[in-house]
């Protein structure tokens, strides 16, 4: 599904994607798009920011809970903050106009195969006493609760969780949350996705039991006492 509110560029795209073989679907506004992407679950969405009624980041935001599908933000903005906003939003890549038709092609087939290398695989489920983590779904669950995470909180969740009684350095959490950024040791961004986490998995912040702080060293999930 192309969602892009300029239709000449729409007609485009997806003229291009069918001779490659694609069936394509065409949606110009932002509030209708989400009801379609959660309703028809294409096997993605290439998203423009700027829409005239409900902005990409916007649509990114409402559907990526509940779509499991490749999002990819195709957009003018080009600005590394729209870039690192999209991202943590859920989209799962974030190119600028104008892009090479061929490099389109190239990362929507990527994103696809492995949607379809996951297909009919088992659910990875990773617990931690009465804390499940679902990676695919990108869903935390607390004695059988859904958690409501931004996906930037998701990710470090996700990294202690794969690694559960190991300490995790603050560096290593930078790292993996953002791949080819150079840390700084004077950022604190990791310090607070945790202190959100802690408060949304109801720990207390003066006896913290799921994410215990390692002074000097960084964090480690363990289960509770």
């Amino acid at each position: 599904m192309i969602v892009e509110d300029d239709t000449r560029l729409a007609r485009v795209v997806s003229d291009y994607l069918r001779e490659h073989g694609y069936a394509v679907e065409v949606e110009h506004h932002g509030k209708v798009a989400v009801q379609r992407i959660l309703q028809e679950n294409p096997d993605a969405v290439i998203l423009d920011v700027n829409l005239n009624d409900l902005d990409g980041f916007n649509v990114c935001r409402q559907v990526r809970g509940a779509y499991p599908g490749a999002i990819i933000i195709l957009t003018a903005r080009s600005g590394d903050i729209d870039e690192v906003l999209g991202l943590e939003l859920g989209a799962d890549d974030y190119l600028t106009k104008p892009v090479r038709p061929t490099v389109l092609l190239a990362r929507l087939a990527v994103h696809l195969r492995r949607a379809t290398a996951s297909r009919g695989l088992p659910e990875e489920i990773l617990q931690v006493d009465d804390l499940k983590v679902y990676p695919k779904r990108r869903l935390v669950e607390l004695r059988g609760k859904p958690v409501d995470l931004k996906p930037a909180e998701f990710d470090v969740m996700l990294i202690m969780a794969r690694s559960p009684g190991r300490i995790i350095t603050r560096a290593e959490l930078f790292k993996q949350c953002n791949p080819g950024e150079t840390y700084d040791f004077k950022d604190r961004s990791i310090d607070l996705r945790v202190c959100r986490l802690r408060k949304k998995l109801q720990c207390d912040p003066s006896q913290p039991q799921l994410i215990l702080s390692i002074r000097g060293n960084g964090y480690m999930l363990v289960g509770r006492a």
